[in-house]
């Protein structure tokens, strides 16, 4: 099972990633409208372009991890991308976090590492 796991954090980083692009994104265009002109702004954003990229990484690795392991198992190895996010929103925007979110995230891990025992 660790191989399940270190492919899981590794499918969680690109998730996360790819989220962390994206609002990186939406935080430089501004408001959303669907027009021509705000498309625009996202398709020649180059966060938007590393958004996909890291998307498209994370499912096919998702693809892989759903192909070798089992559901049950692989499915609450997701759970990895909240701590990866929470990390992600102290280092990259600096976010004020309040304990009982650390509590909550390592109660997440502890579970998915519970889940991932056989």
């Amino acid at each position: 099972m660790l191989k399940l796991i270190f492919l899981s954090i590794v499918q969680s980083s690109f998730l996360v990633a790819g989220q962390t692009f994206l609002k990186l994104t939406l935080d430089k265009i501004g408001k959303f409208s669907f027009t021509w002109s705000c498309i625009k702004e996202f398709l020649t954003n180059l966060n938007f372009l590393f958004c996909g990229l890291c998307m498209a990484a994370a499912t096919l690795l998702w693809f892989y991890i759903l192909r070798h392991f089992p559901f049950s198992a692989a499915y609450p190895m997701i759970s990895f991308s909240y701590a990866i996010g929470l990390a992600v929103s102290i280092l990259v925007f600096h976010e004020q976090i309040p304990p009982v979110r650390y509590i909550g995230v390592a109660l997440i891990i502890l579970g998915t590492i519970l889940v991932a025992q056989k």
